[in-house]
């Protein structure tokens, strides 16, 4: 089962990073299909508070949520991001990106 999981975590990568070159490139477009595919908002809990996701944002060298509780903001990266149960939709392209950086060097 877990293969089959695989395999289709990585046909969704290489449908992100067909034209990539290098990691930068494929960030890029794995950020792109998350932001076209994921619904936000959403919430889900983070440190033990509910927080809102409102919106996905491209960093330096990584993809982060921006939560938000009342009026505080924070960035997380999505690497570390608790997903709810049920998870949003389109939440497979967040699984896919994980799986790409596993695969990343350090």
């Amino acid at each position: 089962m877990a293969s089959k999981a695989n395999a289709a975590l990585e046909a969704m990568i290489a449908e992100a990073t067909v034209d990539a070159y290098g990691d930068d490139e494929q960030l890029n477009g794995l950020y792109t299909m998350i932001e076209e595919h994921l619904a936000v908002p959403f919430t889900t809990t983070v440190l033990g508070v509910e927080a809102t996701i409102g919106k996905i944002e491209l960093a330096a060298d990584s993809i982060v949520a921006v939560c938000a509780r009342d009026r505080h903001r924070q960035k997380i990266d999505l690497l570390d991001l608790p997903l709810p149960t049920p998870a949003p939709e389109g939440a497979a392209w967040i699984d896919a990106y994980r799986h790409w950086a596993e695969g990343r060097p350090p």
